[in-house]
């Protein structure tokens, strides 16, 4: 593999939460804080810290605003947000040998 380059994974997306929150926007829409935290399974401190790295990359964008009394935060993939996942899945399918190409016992190799 001579033109594998580790520089060209994103920084912003290897991070577990930070992908997981990116994938799931990508098809979720805009959602609030809370479901977000939910369906990525972490604390409101992580989940927060997490969504402010990936809007500082422009990756999602946040909104806030009431509903009735109550402050409500919503989060949204951005066109950035989505072309970095789409490139961040082509390089790591880049990496993978094609289907039925490894042979058994190749694993390590």
């Amino acid at each position: 593999m001579a033109d594998f380059d580790h520089n060209a994974i994103d920084d912003v997306l290897q991070g577990r939460v930070r992908l997981a929150i990116v994938a799931f926007l990508a098809g979720a829409g805009r959602v609030d804080f809370t479901t977000i935290r939910d369906a990525t399974k972490t604390t409101d401190g992580n989940a927060s810290v997490h969504l402010r790295k990936l809007e500082e990359a422009g990756y999602v964008a946040m909104e806030k605003r009431f509903v009735g009394r109550k402050p409500q935060t919503t989060y949204a993939l951005t066109a950035k947000g989505r072309k970095a996942l789409l490139d961040y899945v082509s390089h790591l399918e880049h990496l993978l040998p094609p289907a039925g190409g490894a042979k058994k016992g190749d694993a390590g190799k």
